[in-house]
């Protein structure tokens, strides 16, 4: 099997775009994806499709493929030298209008540089406005099933990594009930490029599999206007955490990405209210003590 070209790893990614809009319109039901197509002045460009639709309140699924010379503030962090690079992938967020459906967040992506590093990144995670743990038990299973085609040791590593990075620390708790988390994957771990490429494939092919199982057992059930309410509150530590730690959203502020589709993954209402504390027992209350690091979502035991 011979390595995958800058152009075809491009092309997968712009292929993954499409299906997967594809998909997430028929899952709606009504809405449809808008498309935006841009250029950037230092190189590159992308094509952002949102959705804003009754069932999916907010959604995007963007692709990019930037190029240029490596800002000094980003090879310092990559703790590299400067040159030149290209940066491809696949990044998803969508805010469901039901409470009971979850946010879901996936990122697939690709980097290299004129030096000859390369290397892949990505995961998915989720972030229910009210856990449940079955759901909980069977997205974490389909994605034990990707890793384990890969490496059957990684599941718990990547998982861990999930766990740690999408933490909002000042908060001191997670964003949700994680998924997995994998960055700067080459053959400095072990793995041929091919190896980490067809990984990252069947990474994003899981995609509609994990949303449609999700979607489809809970956008029946009703709700109030509690449950919008906490859903607005859940929203808000999504924004946080984007806003103060994701590196992603750093790093297309600091290489003067194109801003809508970097803030893309703002919901279209949040709510921050002062000291807020649900009642005792309540399901909010439920899911605040699900979101902590270390859960073994699969066999449903504790920290």
């Amino acid at each position: 099997m011979s390595q995958p070209s800058l152009n075809q790893i491009v092309g997968w990614f712009q292929s993954l775009q499409s299906r997967i809009c594809s998909a997430l319109e028929l899952l709606d039901g009504a809405g449809h994806f808008t498309e935006d197509k841009w250029d950037r002045k230092e190189g590159g460009g992308g094509i952002s499709r949102v959705i804003q639709a009754d069932q999916i309140e907010k959604g995007g699924v963007m692709f990019s493929h930037i190029h240029g010379n490596l800002p000094e503030s980003i090879a310092k962090g990559l703790e590299m030298e400067g040159g030149g690079f290209d940066a491809t992938g696949v990044s998803i967020v969508l805010h469901p209008a039901n409470p009971w459906v979850p946010i879901i967040h996936m990122n697939v992506r690709y980097f290299e540089t004129d030096k000859g590093t390369w290397w892949f990144g990505g995961g998915i995670d989720v972030t229910p406005h009210y856990i449940i743990e079955e759901d909980a038990h069977n997205f974490h299973l389909q994605l034990k099933a990707v890793c384990d085609k890969f490496d059957q040791e990684i599941y718990v590593q990547y998982k861990t990594w999930a766990d740690d990075y999408f933490y909002n620390i000042h908060r001191k708790e997670t964003r949700g009930i994680g998924g997995i988390f994998f960055d700067r994957l080459n053959d400095d771990a072990g793995y041929s490029k091919e190896e980490c490429w067809q990984f990252v494939r069947d990474v994003g092919d899981s995609f509609i599999t994990c949303y449609t199982n999700l979607f489809k057992q809970n956008i029946n059930k009703t709700y109030t206007e509690r449950h919008v309410q906490w859903r607005n509150i859940r929203r808000s530590r999504y924004v946080e955490f984007n806003l103060v730690y994701d590196r992603g959203t750093r790093f297309g502020l600091q290489t003067d990405g194109r801003i809508e589709s970097i803030l893309m993954s703002m919901p279209p209402q949040a709510e921050w209210k002062y000291d807020y504390h649900p009642l005792e027992g309540s399901d909010e209350a439920q899911t605040l003590l699900g979101l902590v690091k270390g859960k073994d979502w699969i066999n449903g035991t504790e920290v």
